[in-house]
């Protein structure tokens, strides 16, 4: 009987001792609300600007294949004499057995005092609606290990909005070294 009560004693011992641990623990009282470093930019994408009709288009067709490969200019404003924060580069497949590939992306690259780097924007189901949300899938730089959604708005002046709400993974877990 003996050997029963001193078992029961260090088991109810051992249990008192976790939760006080837990409670007392200084990893307990840390704050975990923290959310992870996010991000919102707004910008434009022109159209280029073509001063004859023997220069070459920045789109170009393939032809049979139906892709569309694009160079366009990232500015701040609207106008397309706004300032020049990069460029917005991709290639779009819109036939229906490439609708889901992971050809279709639209790099976004930045290159200004503020931002080095790039964003990759994942072009899967494109509806050509007014507001198109898509999602970020990755980024370098400045924008290292971005994710979130970009929506594409098309504006009056044949530009489009992009509205991007990035979020940053937490990164005070990093390894010493």
């Amino acid at each position: 009987m003996l050997p029963r009560i001193i078992f029961c004693v260090a088991v109810v011992l051992a249990t008192l001792t976790v939760v006080l641990l837990a409670l007392i623990s200084p990893a307990a009282r840390r704050n975990h609300s923290s959310k992870s470093p996010s991000m919102a930019l707004s910008l434009y994408i022109q159209q280029p600007q073509i001063a004859s009709s023997d220069t070459q288009s920045s789109v170009a067709q393939i032809s049979g294949a139906g892709a569309f490969v694009f160079h366009h200019t990232l500015t701040e404003g609207p106008e397309n004499t706004s300032r020049s924060v990069g460029k917005a580069q991709g290639f779009i497949v819109p036939i229906e057995q490439f609708a889901h590939s992971a050809f279709n992306i639209i790099y976004l690259t930045f290159d200004t005092p503020d931002y080095s780097g790039s964003l990759s924007v994942q072009a899967n189901d494109v509806a050509h609606k007014e507001n198109e949300e898509l999602t970020v899938v990755g980024g370098t730089g400045s924008f290292a290990f971005a994710r979130g959604h970009a929506i594409f708005s098309n504006t009056q002046r044949q530009t489009y909005q992009v509205n991007l709400r990035l979020k940053f993974p937490n990164r005070s877990h990093s390894i010493p070294g």
